[in-house]
């Protein structure tokens, strides 16, 4: 019977090395590749059939692991805060990152991220680039009442982009300079719309058949985008033990340092999916007047009077909702209080 080995990939944007171990920790070969599907693979079958293999979710990791998991690989996605401990050493190469990775993974000391699958990393994909069009167009946006503000020009109404917004435009005395820039700025605007609305269709059109996302839509303050968000990036929430390490992986937990004696516990970690965070907070500022999450900020800023604290309190309960709702396909506490 073959002895098993392990292989630990120091992967960069053009190049990698690839080191195996046998499982004494005996180093037996490490090579340094182009990066290529075929060569990649070519290296990896020295280990023989089904080989552990490990490399840290870094730059460009979803071909590599395509690749390995066609092949037959046990793939292991090492998490890269749970690596930075390797910082300390005189001597950093991608020879001896490789091997880390590699002794790691033998040991069963790995801290090692969610490897997400081909149709959740696409879902991702169209979730982030919707957020890059908001953020991208927002900016635009400024740019517009900028220049207005230089002209001394009032806007009278509260969305300059909205329904009234155009003939004020249409009638504002900027000048020939100023106003072509205006127009070049308001045909961006109206270009990332479009590509808004486009994501928006494929989106709902993705997830119209699942349970889990129409179930988080009843929860206060979430809609279809943000119940959009919740599905593509937590993706598989089995891998959550309970609503705690689901709030704990989206960094909306504090922080804990605790020595002999001495506890200290300060702010949220902010360790996590950050776009995930966003979209919890969102929700929190979003919730009706009327429902039960208003109430208990309300309850909580007059009890610590703080409102950014009272804010995550109820985002850290949204996520809690969302968490049974991916699970069970139902909210039953909500549907009991609507009952």
């Amino acid at each position: 019977m073959s002895q098993s080995q392990y292989v630990g990939i120091d992967l960069h944007k053009r190049r990698s090395v690839i080191v195996r171990m046998d499982a004494a920790g005996e180093r037996l070969s490490c090579t340094r590749i182009v990066n290529d599907p075929v060569a990649l693979a070519a290296e990896v079958a020295k280990a023989g059939a089904e080989p552990e293999v490990v490399l840290e979710a870094t730059y460009s990791w979803y071909w590599a692991v395509d690749v390995l998991n066609d092949y037959g690989a046990t793939v292991h996605l090492a998490h890269p805060l749970g690596v930075k401990g390797f910082g300390y050493r005189r001597v950093k190469n991608d020879e001896r990152d490789a091997s880390d990775l590699c002794d790691l993974l033998r040991m069963g000391r790995l801290p090692e991220a969610w490897a997400a699958p081909p149709e959740v990393r696409e879902l991702r994909e169209l979730v982030r680039q919707r957020q890059k069009l908001v953020q991208r167009r927002s900016g635009i946006k400024a740019q517009v009442h900028a220049v207005l503000g230089k002209l001394g020009i009032h806007v009278p109404v509260s969305d300059l982009f909205g329904v009234a917004g155009p003939a004020l435009l249409d009638k504002a005395p900027l000048g020939p300079l100023y106003g072509e820039r205006v127009a070049a700025l308001v045909r961006l605007i109206e270009a990332h719309d479009a590509e808004i609305t486009s994501i928006d269709r494929t989106l709902s059109a993705a997830l119209a058949d699942d349970p889990g996302y129409r179930a988080i839509q009843v929860i206060p303050g979430v809609g279809p985008i943000l119940g959009a968000i919740f599905v593509a990036e937590i993706g598989d929430v089995s891998r959550f033990p309970s609503p705690g390490h689901l709030t704990s992986w989206a960094g909306l937990t504090p922080r804990h340092r605790e020595s002999d004696a001495t506890v200290r516990r300060g702010r949220i970690t902010k360790q996590g999916s950050p776009i995930v965070r966003w979209a919890a907070v969102e929700a929190a500022q979003n919730a009706p007047r009327a429902t039960f999450l208003k109430e208990d900020y309300r309850r909580i800023v007059e009890r610590r009077g703080c409102r950014p604290i009272a804010k995550v309190a109820v985002a850290r309960k949204i996520v809690t909702l969302v968490f049974y709702g991916l699970r069970d396909g139902e909210i039953r506490c909500l549907q009991e209080a609507a009952a």
